[in-house]
């Protein structure tokens, strides 16, 4: 998991960041909100902590701003614990608000409850600007939509699913036309080669795995 730590007090994004680690969550901070919209333009969250009072852009603006550009979740983190400000907060599209001073502990349970919740719930996966809808059922790179055979569609879904795995070609087989290998692995090949074409950029998403079969993997460089 990779959170991004938005508050203008170093000692209070410390604080948060030790306390992430001992979990195994990578960490990134910001200053500021400037500097929060940078960092989400270079790389990707699975949840940003937000602190209200900042200099140059407040929380408030820096969530507007964000969700303009990707859906991640958002936990507001401040001193101003009136109803209006959580409310608000909400009108926006954060996920939760924790009022200052606040236990990490606490924290860190918030954190696990919403990174859950949209784990749970979530049909949308994004890497980059390659993005999978799958209420819609479409994929998208840089907002515009890629056409794909529906069995490309279900070789994409599945790949993204099973990130970071290695998949033989059997499981692909079994998994995606629904029948036991045999030994003809050009059906799986064929399909492979003509979606790595579609994804342009993105096609060294999709890794060979020398007498295995293949896996997908996101990494910066592949944007």
């Amino acid at each position: 998991m990779k959170i991004l730590v938005c508050d203008d007090e170093a000692l209070i994004r410390e604080v948060i960041k030790e306390y992430l680690k001992l979990e195994g969550i990578e960490v990134m901070e910001a200053e500021d909100g400037n500097v929060a919209l940078e960092c989400i333009q270079k790389n990707d969250f699975d949840l940003i902590i937000m602190d209200i009072m900042m200099p140059k852009m407040d929380g408030y603006q820096a969530v507007r701003k964000i969700k303009e550009i990707k859906d991640i979740p958002v936990l507001m983190l401040s001193a101003r614990g009136e109803e209006f400000d959580k409310l608000h907060g909400f009108d926006i599209g954060i996920d939760d608000y924790v009022t200052k001073p606040f236990s990490p502990k606490e924290l860190v349970a918030r954190i696990k409850a919403i990174t859950k919740r949209n784990e749970k719930n979530s049909n949308i996966f994004q890497f980059g600007d390659l993005r999978l809808d799958d209420i819609a059922h479409e994929v998208k790179i840089e907002n515009q939509i890629i056409n794909l055979t529906p069995k490309e569609y279900e070789l994409l879904k599945y790949f993204i699913e099973n990130k970071n795995i290695a998949l033989s070609r059997e499981q692909l087989l079994t998994n995606i036309w629904g029948y036991d290998f045999y030994g003809d692995d050009r059906t799986v090949d064929t399909h492979v080669k003509t979606l790595r074409n579609n994804l342009g950029k993105y096609r060294d998403c999709i890794t060979t795995i020398r007498k295995v079969g293949y896996k997908f993997e996101y990494k910066e460089k592949n944007k």
